[in-house]
């Protein structure tokens, strides 16, 4: 804080104003800055695309459901199968292509492992789209 008084009769203080300019100076500095880099960030190279029509090709992708039933058994698409000849499985559905996608429908109480272990099975036949299946309406 600065102290001092061009007047010699009055007794010396603290002088109670805030020196603002250093402040002052930095906002200016951020706003020239400021303005201009704005432009550069928005300026982008005008490209002149060629105009094609054509259809969408909507292919969707085969998939496999896998259910997962609280005690353990399994189900591909519907039909039961052991854990054995679901490696067989995955091998062969991993091969194909476009490789198909992975809905794993696991009922609510059935145990996380069983779950882990078929995702486990399918990475490493070579599976790489794997999601879950779920019942969107609330409780």
């Amino acid at each position: 804080m600065a102290v001092g008084s061009f007047n010699q009769r009055r007794p010396q203080g603290p002088m109670s104003d805030m020196n603002m300019v250093p402040m002052i100076d930095v906002m200016l500095v951020l706003l020239v800055i400021f303005i201009i880099t704005a432009p550069l960030l928005t300026d982008a190279v005008k490209v002149d695309l060629p105009k094609a029509s054509s259809s969408a090709n909507i292919t969707k992708a085969d998939h496999i459901e896998l259910g997962i039933r609280k005690d353990g058994s399994l189900f591909w698409n519907g039909e039961a199968v052991t854990r054995a000849s679901l490696h067989a499985r995955f091998a062969a559905e991993s091969k194909k292509s476009p490789q198909p996608e992975l809905h794993i429908r696991a009922d609510r109480q059935a145990y996380y492992e069983l779950v882990a272990q078929a995702m486990s099975d399918a990475s490493k036949a070579g599976i790489v789209r794997i999601g879950f299946v779920t019942d969107p309406t609330p409780d």
